[in-house]
């Protein structure tokens, strides 16, 4: 992602049926051997540094999982994802002030 990316604005969309059934069952198309919960947070964090100005998390559906693990999921990486935009949001207010 960062070589194709480099220094240029980006927006992040992560598809929670990326991650395993085991740790993201409410999703319309769930797949065997997606990432783990873990490996998913290894992903997104792994990111951090590049000039996001935008992202979502798409095709969480509670009525298809009744523990909520996947809410839970899917609320975990969109923490995540919103420190990296702030991160980037004072980097680029610092960036403007001087």
């Amino acid at each position: 992602a960062r070589a194709i990316v480099g220094e240029a604005p980006c927006y992040l969309s992560f598809d929670i049926d990326a991650l395993d059934p085991a740790f993201a069952p409410g999703t319309g198309t769930p797949e065997m051997g997606g990432f783990t919960g873990r490996e998913a947070l290894h992903l997104v964090r792994a990111l951090r540094g590049l000039d996001f100005v935008g992202a979502d998390l798409v095709e969480v559906s509670p009525p298809l999982d009744a523990a909520g693990i996947t809410a839970m999921a899917g609320a975990t990486l969109l923490f995540e994802i919103l420190c990296l935009l702030a991160e980037r949001s004072d980097h680029r207010r610092a960036a403007d002030r001087g």
